[in-house]
């Protein structure tokens, strides 16, 4: 069962309707259509909460992703790059996140930056599978897992602050 956190965060992000992948030629623009309306409303949401924390772009197909993600702890800002690729069974398979900088850093990573989702996450992407689209992976994905993971590899000394913020 989800907590109440959780469900104010989903309700608050539009759920997608098209159940296609990258290899659906027919459908994919609309679903990616629906991925950068979602994504755009997570951003306006955020913004309006002052809790602003990501940026993405994908190249012309909507295949792969890139961006910055920021956390903010005493009052610093940590930003890392964030990048992933739409897997060939999406959306029924969620993303892989990325986070190359912190690569070997934490247990809950797997090689080449990938943060571990498979317990918390896959689990309610796989429930909610077609519905859930790339808002979702942020919102639920790597928003809580940066909350999680980078206070305490700030603890340990893994991570500084970028001073030119």
């Amino acid at each position: 069962m989800a907590d109440e956190a959780t469900r104010r965060a989903v309700s608050q992000l539009p759920l997608l309707k098209t159940h296609a992948g990258p290899r659906d030629r027919a459908l994919w623009p609309q679903r990616l259509k629906e991925e950068y309306q979602s994504l755009i409303r997570s951003v306006e949401q955020n913004k309006a909460a002052d809790c602003d924390w990501f940026r993405l772009e994908s190249n012309a197909d909507g295949t792969r992703w890139t961006g910055t993600c920021w956390f903010i702890h005493e009052l610093l800002r940590y930003e890392f790059r964030v990048e992933f690729d739409i897997p060939v069974t999406y959306p029924d398979t969620a993303p892989e996140v990325a986070v190359p900088e912190l690569d070997g850093k934490t247990a809950k990573m797997f090689r080449g930056g990938k943060i571990c989702l498979t317990d918390h996450f896959a689990p309610l992407w796989a429930r909610n599978a077609p519905r859930f689209g790339l808002a979702h992976l942020m919102a639920l994905g790597l928003g809580p897992w940066l909350a999680v993971e980078v206070p305490d590899l700030i603890s340990k000394g893994d991570v500084t602050c970028n001073r030119g913020d």
